[in-house]
């Protein structure tokens, strides 16, 4: 078996075995929604032909049997049972978990026959739905085609006329892949054409289908845009799509990075030039040169964008993995919640897409399992909980929340439980924002007895690590009776970011522009607040605190402001602002030092310190704490 003909099928029937659970807990609510029953019965279809191409008859038997029963649902034959959707649930998982194995690189020949249990509750759904005794869960026709003698089947392509049938009427996969591929990985037309018309099941002795019960999955049930022919020559395929390594993209963008950095270098250079008089060709030189690099920067510019472009992904396909999970999970329980997403189609870079899913589900456990209350209706609360997860873009960054409507965290309750823990000490965390963030302390947890879902002490800690690995940050608010929301900033793209250009204590330092309001002149003297500087800025009064300072740098003549556009604004003072720009981020590796997260080249090609997101957020704080003394 080709090895990339099955890395193809792993990526596209894991894309079909998501939207299949996603279809299905819809289903769950809308038993009469044919166009769901018959998007479920396609995929089922879809990954078994696929799945009986590469062989992989555990899974081929799984879907048939799904494929099996949503053919009397969607025909009517039957109605949408619990039964039928816990069935096909089972199945689902099953076929995900195979594909997640074969994703990370296991033997085809070492997956898991179909379990026993499997095969009964689908057996069950049939019978039971059907009103048919086992016989039903017997291979049935493709709806797709109609039913011919095996005999018949023959593929006139790319193999010379031959029979895929082997002498005991099984199914010859070498001749079947040369016949559909014509030994190119193009789908041959007659070959096509005549898998079309073959039998859509071949059965073993166990009444199950074999390796290959349909050849050819249908196009417009696949989850890729599929391969289409040019005009007036249908053998003439072209590729409407291409999956590239990650690693490729990746360096391709830092390629692209460095090409716009050079392009600024260069016209600023240019611009110094433009101080001296050129005469003559000289001066027609420079025209030239200055037409010239302005087509560079433009072009790079264009090659920056569109490879950003390739690295953005909808966090749709991370959404759609949590209804089970939240079905499951409230289920095991003993809650009735129900999960509303919004926001799915919101992009962000693919690195955040496919780190936050650890993050993501020890949030919703912890709304689940802390959060909705076993007798809400004590409470004056409905019985069905409602989770929701929404996302949407702010200025340059992805906002993601979770809100449940459970009871809510008492920061009292929070602070005794952390210093009980030797967690904190008996003066901190005295403010109500203060409390609430404790659950981000490593060892933290309200549970007296560790539990299947919580209650160990970790978990939250793990999500606000993996979220600052981002240059990300997260906060909880939370109002006891009402709800909890988690809320997590990220930024759109990771390697490219505007910001705003400052200058202290003689260093070059960046600050995100997703933090920063606006720009204003300090006094030469402050009001103080407990001894600290404070500015009113349009009515507020702010704290003022040193950037240089809270770097650990020795202050300077700090006369410009910035006002932070965060939480608790506070005003952070530098001695100059240098312009505004987007900025190639490279980590910090090697070293750790406090509140810087990153070094990026400015136009003129010095090295500038980029400071943290997270590190900026953290003096919202201290400014809470000066406000509420005002």
């Amino acid at each position: 078996m080709d090895d990339e003909m099955l890395k193809d099928f792993v990526v596209e029937a894991l894309d079909l075995a998501t939207s299949v659970e996603e279809h299905l807990l819809t289903l769950e609510r809308h038993p009469d929604d044919l166009e769901i029953l018959n998007a479920v019965f396609r995929a089922f279809h879809t990954i078994k032909g696929g799945a009986g191409f590469v062989n992989l008859p555990a899974m081929v038997s799984a879907c048939h049997l799904t494929e099996n029963l949503f053919d009397a649902l969607r025909t009517g034959k039957a109605p949408v049972t619990p039964l039928a959707i816990e069935a096909a649930l089972q199945a689902s998982g099953f076929v995900a978990d195979q594909l997640n194995e074969l994703s990370n690189g296991a033997d085809p020949a070492s997956l898991a026959s179909m379990p026993q249990d499997l095969e009964d509750i689908l057996t069950q759904a049939i019978e039971g739905n059907a009103g048919a005794p086992a016989a039903a869960a017997a291979p049935a026709p493709s709806a797709a085609a109609p039913a011919a003698a095996p005999a018949a089947v023959s593929t006139p392509s790319a193999n010379g006329g031959a029979s895929v049938l082997g002498p005991d009427g099984s199914l010859d996969w070498n001749a079947l892949y040369q016949a559909v591929s014509g030994g190119t990985g193009e789908v041959a037309p007659a070959a096509a054409a005549a898998i079309e018309d073959a039998p859509a099941e071949a059965e073993s002795s166990s009444g199950h289908p074999k390796s290959l019960p349909s050849a050819t999955p249908k196009p417009a049930a696949a989850p890729v845009p599929a391969r289409r022919a040019t005009d007036n020559q249908p053998g003439n395929a072209k590729e409407e799509s291409i999956r590239i390594d990650a690693g490729k993209l990746d360096a391709l963008l830092e390629v692209a990075g460095e090409s716009v950095q050079a392009a600024n270098q260069a016209a600023v250079l240019l611009e110094k030039l433009q101080q001296f008089k050129f005469e003559g060709t000289a001066a027609a030189l420079m025209s030239t040169l200055a037409e010239t690099l302005g087509r560079a920067s433009r072009y790079s510019s264009e090659l920056q964008r569109a490879t950003l472009s390739t690295r953005m992904q909808p966090v749709g396909r991370l959404f759609q993995k949590f209804p089970r999970l939240v079905r499951e999970l409230a289920k095991d329980l003993g809650k009735d919640v129900d999960l509303a997403i919004s926001g799915a189609e919101t992009e962000v870079d693919r690195v955040v897409v496919d780190s936050l899913y650890d993050p993501l589900v020890h949030m919703l456990r912890n709304s689940l399992d802390h959060g909705i209350e076993t007798d809400r209706g004590a409470a004056g609360k409905p019985n069905k909980a409602t989770i929701s997860l929404k996302a949407w873009q702010e200025a340059s960054s992805v906002m993601i929340e979770i809100f449940d409507d459970g009871k809510g965290m008492d920061p009292d309750f929070l602070r005794k439980k952390a210093i009980g823990k030797g967690l904190i000490g008996e003066h901190e965390a005295q403010s109500h924002d203060e409390a609430l963030q404790l659950v981000f302390l490593p060892g933290f947890s309200t549970k007296e007895v560790a539990s299947s879902v919580s209650g160990r002490g970790v978990g939250m800690d793990v999500v606000k690590t993996a979220v600052e690995k981002h240059r990300g940050t997260i906060r909880i608010d939370s109002t006891l009776g009402v709800g909890t929301r988690f809320s997590i900033r990220l930024p759109i793209e990771l390697s490219i970011i505007p910001t705003m250009l400052v200058r202290t204590a003689g260093a070059a330092l960046a600050l995100p522009m997703a933090v920063v309001e606006r720009v204003v002149e300090l006094p030469d003297e402050f009001d103080e607040v407990g001894g600290a500087p404070v500015l009113r800025d349009q009515g507020r009064p702010l704290p003022v605190h040193s950037l240089a300072g809270v770097l650990g740098y020795e202050p300077g003549n700090e006369r410009v402001g910035i006002v932070m556009a965060v939480p608790h604004p506070y005003i952070l003072g530098v001695e100059a602002v240098e312009g505004t720009a987007d900025l190639v981020i490279k980590p910090l590796t090697a070293i750790q030092t406090n509140g810087i997260t990153g070094t990026a080249r400015s136009a003129e090609g010095e090295l500038v310190l980029v400071v943290g997101l997270s590190f900026l957020l953290e003096g919202c704080r201290a400014a809470a704490k000066a406000v509420a003394q005002v």
